[in-house]
């Protein structure tokens, strides 16, 4: 009897129900995570003789990075850098090997992937859009940046931040992933398991706010891995945090796609 006035009022009310039993989230960071080099770090070789002056070089701060991407943005513009080349160039990064595999697998089984990187919109979407992978990213959190009139890229921040001591002023990785499952969990949408995967130090942050259903992912030997196992080993500099989530230590996609089959087969 239920059952027959759920169909009903669906019917009635033309209302989809999506069956999300099971359903995996997974945040992926972008430089050294998904592709294999830092695209920022990438487009320096279009710069005159593939380097920058140093007085720009001088700039760079551990908290000013997309500050001191703006200045470099504006030095290659100067030099006659456009748009084209900013494809041309970003189009030689390779994917991280078994990405594509891994988020073909996940696309198809019907999980969700988001991507929060302190990069910038511009790039992102262009790697995507070159390996084919943009309807399989349902939301990109980023940096946003576009070229303006005179073809120069501009970049803002994504917000602006004074809560976390773990991120850089401009993007708190962990605020945006708890944000997006609020506000899924809002719309009916939840998960089974959430798996971060990233590799730098400002992929601590989300990973802190993972529960102990879900994966934090740091590449071997990188410096989300190196503070993960910080935390573990009872740190001294690293006992104020504590980490709930089960750790997957990775290499490739391959890794990631091997947990991934687990938690869809329940062995997990």
């Amino acid at each position: 009897m239920i059952n027959k006035l759920i169909q009903f009022i669906t019917r009635r009310h033309n209302i989809k129900i999506e069956k999300m039993t099971g359903r995996l989230l997974l945040a992926f960071d972008f430089d050294h995570t998904m592709v294999e080099e830092n695209s920022d770090l990438w487009v320096k070789r279009l710069a005159p003789g593939g380097e920058l002056p140093q007085e720009i070089e001088d700039k760079y701060s551990n908290d000013g990075w997309t500050d001191y991407m703006a200045t470099i943005f504006e030095f290659l513009h100067g030099t006659g850098i456009r748009q084209p080349d900013f494809k041309q160039c970003l189009a030689e990064i390779p994917l991280t090997v078994g990405f594509k595999h891994l988020l073909e697998h996940v696309h198809k089984q019907g999980h969700e992937c988001i991507i929060i990187s302190d990069s910038n919109s511009t790039f992102i979407r262009y790697l995507l859009e070159q390996n084919n992978l943009e309807n399989m990213i349902s939301k990109v959190y980023t940096n946003p940046a576009k070229f303006d009139e005179e073809g120069c890229l501009r970049i803002d921040f994504y917000h602006h931040q004074d809560w976390c001591d773990l991120s850089t002023v401009n993007l708190c990785k962990g605020h945006i992933l708890t944000e997006h499952i609020r506000e899924q969990a809002e719309q009916g949408r939840t998960y089974s398991h959430v798996l971060y995967v990233g590799d730098g130090s400002n992929d601590l942050c989300p990973s802190l706010t993972l529960s102990d259903k879900d994966y934090a992912c740091p590449r071997v030997n990188l410096s989300m891995w190196k503070k993960i196992n910080a935390i573990l080993a009872g740190d001294d500099n690293y006992k104020q945090y504590s980490l709930k989530a089960n750790v997957l230590e990775w290499e490739s996609g391959a890794d990631i796609l091997k947990l991934v089959k687990e938690l869809e087969s329940g062995k997990s």
